[in-house]
């Protein structure tokens, strides 16, 4: 009875201790990219739950806003906004009208409207549209010619030809969805990433996550690792989706005043306090160029930058610039 009841009083303790919290992951491809979630737990469940919720999320706001999709409020506003007034759910409506904020203060750089040219790309398939094409489609590319309702929240396209495209704004705004719903269960450690948009909250338990930032010939290497707590973080690169012909590289970061792929850099990052920002932000300098994209950015103390240029150079925002070198002391003059 003796040695029963110590048992029976060992397994009670056990089940009264805490449960020892772990890291919880989860991995899928939606979007057309990988989704990754990771969230710190001291429930398996409740972490797994937390997971499959954000997932759902993606799907959710993929259903919504996919140009692949025929289905998709997006697709039904590309088949008919020229022609008609579309309404949309007011969460569509107001990240398209989001849009044209980054619009304005990347001085047209990014332009949900590109899309009027850069639907006659087929990366996997190396097509791109010939220069007559090009210029006949170009027309359509002008954020302005949007006509946006805000009480009936509807879209009207002023030119015939016109689309958008949310591929450069959406997945932020996906991955901070994604946050939201973890920060509603409570979760105060975690990580969303969708491509090269991620988010996190908390640092990586008593230190901060660490995040490279790929080197755009090599995926195996990272030209520079940045600490990251509380934040943000958004790369593009050419190296994403592209192929190459007669030397030169089309990728689908394109400018919107020439309808050709954007070559000033080669990859750039933007750090942020949210997912739809960074996003937004991140193909400014593959049309503006690093300098006044920097010009930009340093403009706005609550975004960082870093600017992978052509030749390989790596420059960074003011917020980021490493210190420069000490100056060497003088030697003493000798009498």
């Amino acid at each position: 009875m003796t040695i029963r009841f110590a048992v029976v009083a060992l397994l009670f303790a056990l089940a009264s201790l805490p449960v020892r919290a772990e890291w919880r992951d989860r991995t899928e491809a939606i979007m057309g990219t990988r989704i990754y979630v990771e969230v710190w737990s001291d429930d398996a469940a409740k972490g797994d739950e937390a997971n499959e919720a954000v997932m759902a999320e993606m799907r959710r706001i993929d259903d919504l806003m996919s140009h692949y999709k025929p289905e998709s409020q997006l697709s039904q506003i590309n088949a008919r906004a020229a022609q008609e007034p579309v309404q949309v759910d007011p969460e569509l409506f107001d990240l398209i009208k989001l849009s044209t904020h980054y619009s304005v203060i990347t001085e047209g750089a990014f332009d949900i409207t590109y899309a009027s040219v850069g639907h006659l790309y087929d990366y996997p398939h190396h097509v791109k549209p010939t220069e007559e094409q090009i210029k006949a489609a170009l027309p359509g590319v002008n954020w302005r010619n949007m006509l946006l309702d805000p009480v009936h929240h509807t879209v009207r396209f002023e030119r015939p030809g016109m689309r958008i495209d949310l591929g450069g704004i959406g997945k932020g705004y996906a991955v901070d969805r994604g946050i939201a719903i973890l920060q509603a269960r409570g979760f105060k450690h975690a990580l969303v990433t969708a491509g090269g948009d991620s988010r996190i909250i908390g640092d990586r338990m008593g230190r901060p996550w660490v995040v490279g930032i790929r080197n755009p010939d090599d995926k195996n290497k990272v030209v520079t690792r940045i600490p990251i707590v509380n934040s943000a973080m958004s790369t593009s690169g050419d190296y994403e989706r592209y192929f190459d012909e007669g030397g030169v590289r089309y990728h689908h970061i394109i400018d919107p005043r020439t309808g050709h792929s954007a070559s000033k850099v080669r990859s750039a990052t933007i750090l942020g306090p949210t997912a739809t920002e960074t996003d937004g932000m991140s193909k400014t300098a593959f049309v503006l160029g690093p300098e006044k994209a920097l010009e930009i950015i340093n403009r706005m103390p609550q975004y960082d930058a870093i600017f992978v240029t052509p030749e390989g150079k790596i420059l960074y925002s003011n917020g980021l610039a490493p210190p420069p070198p000490p100056k060497e002391a003088a030697a003493p003059r000798k009498h």
